[in-house]
């Protein structure tokens, strides 16, 4: 891809450069962030536009105010965040355009920044209005773009924005998420295996139709392996099914036999008599969950199976839990994964929230060679789709 990166750009010193970070990150009923992941993500980009001398406009958005200004979604809590872990404040504006805005930017000196207010307080934003785009785009000289996990929506501060500042580059994390990527999925070193949990297939199906075809070996859990283990004419009980997808995943099973690819779903599971936390359990295998009973997390031969096929393999990609992992009854199977993902020697890389939440609780996320900040667009990238927000960075050309 012929995009630059904020490296590349020559003389930053008191340039105000425009970086759309993605600082949607989950916070308590106080307010208080309680996972700050992606902040921590950006600080590299801002920390070294920051020391080039820019003066530097920083723009998110958080949640879903749908067009109106709402408290709770509020950039100050993470502009707090970011002031700490830079070591140096940052300004929180009292919006993301207008006057008092204006003022605040063209009072930047070089090395300081300032934090726009929440975009999406504005309906030009989620429409891509290029007006819009052109207010938040303030006079800036640069834009950067480090916001991988919203470059799959065509919004205005990601993509119209592009066309409203002269030069445009990419940062450092969205620098690791298309490295990685590519590693994984361009010349990936094989064996390739991708590890595809989540509570329904509709939600991974043209992952698995694209990775069909790219990969050596796929293996299956979570509640989305139920569709296909009823395809294969097992009784599930009340396992979650997608009962009109069955036709698909008898035809995925196919193309796999027909391509040598591996294909591999549970042959144990955790069955439960109710998706509650206290639920009564137990493990049976996959051809007799009872009438009645839900499986909510792969069985201890399925993870030694799963751990097995990841022995000899060179790139490892997994997206989705293997159970219902925030209930502690069924967390076992997906902390396993958790394990033998770690351990195995390859380049493993992992995407999505859930997945990215489940890796950090069983410890093991300083094993793994990448966690992706995005969730949809990390699966947008999986089935070959081309960003929005990548590709204006590719195109313009700039």
């Amino acid at each position: 891809m012929s995009i630059h990166y904020i490296d590349e750009i020559k003389d930053l010193m008191g340039k105000k450069v425009f970086i759309r970070v993605d600082f949607n990150v989950p916070q308590d009923d106080a307010g208080v962030i309680t996972e700050d992941t992606r902040i921590v993500g950006a600080v590299p980009t801002i920390k070294y536009a920051l020391e080039q001398g820019a003066k530097v406009v920083l723009a998110s958005h958080l949640g879903r105010p749908k067009g109106e200004k709402k408290a709770k979604y509020s950039m100050a809590p993470a502009t707090v965040r970011l002031s700490e872990l830079l070591g140096k404040p940052v300004i929180q504006a009292p919006d993301c355009f207008g006057p008092d805005v204006d003022a605040i930017v063209n009072a930047l000196q070089p090395g300081e920044a300032v934090m726009l207010e929440n975009v999406r307080y504005y309906p030009g934003e989620e429409k891509n209005d290029p007006d819009f785009a052109e207010k938040l785009a303030n006079g800036c000289e640069i834009y950067v773009n480090d916001a991988f996990a919203v470059s799959h929506r065509a919004h205005a501060s990601v993509e119209a924005i592009t066309r409203k500042i002269p030069v445009i580059a990419a940062g450092f994390l969205m620098r690791n998420e298309m490295t990685f990527f590519d590693k994984a999925m361009q010349n990936p070193v094989r064996p390739l295996v991708a590890i595809l949990g989540g509570a329904k297939v509709s939600g991974k199906l043209e992952v698995l139709e694209t990775l069909i075809n790219k990969v050596d070996k796929v293996v299956i859990g979570g509640g989305m392996a139920f569709t296909f283990l009823k395809a294969m004419g097992y009784n599930v009980g009340k396992s979650l099914v997608e009962d009109e997808l069955i036709p698909t995943a008898r035809a995925i099973m196919d193309t796999a036999r027909a391509k040598g690819v591996m294909f591999y779903l549970p042959v144990d599971c955790v069955v439960a008599n109710a998706f509650e936390a206290t639920a009564t359990n137990f493990i049976t295998t996959a051809q007799e969950i009872p009438a009645g009973w839900m499986a909510l997390d792969i069985g201890p031969a399925t993870t030694t199976l799963f751990a097995e096929t990841l022995r000899d393999a060179k790139t490892v990609i997994w997206n989705g839990p293997m159970g219902v992992f925030e209930m502690d009854a069924f967390c076992r199977g997906t902390y396993a994964i958790a394990e033998a993902v770690a351990n195995c020697f390859a380049t493993t890389i992992i995407g999505g929230g859930d997945t990215d939440s489940a890796v950090r609780k069983a410890g093991v996320e300083n094993r793994v060679s990448y966690i992706s900040t995005g969730g949809g667009a990390f699966l947008e990238l999986l089935e070959g789709k081309i960003l929005p927000g990548v590709n204006a960075l590719e195109v313009s050309g700039k």
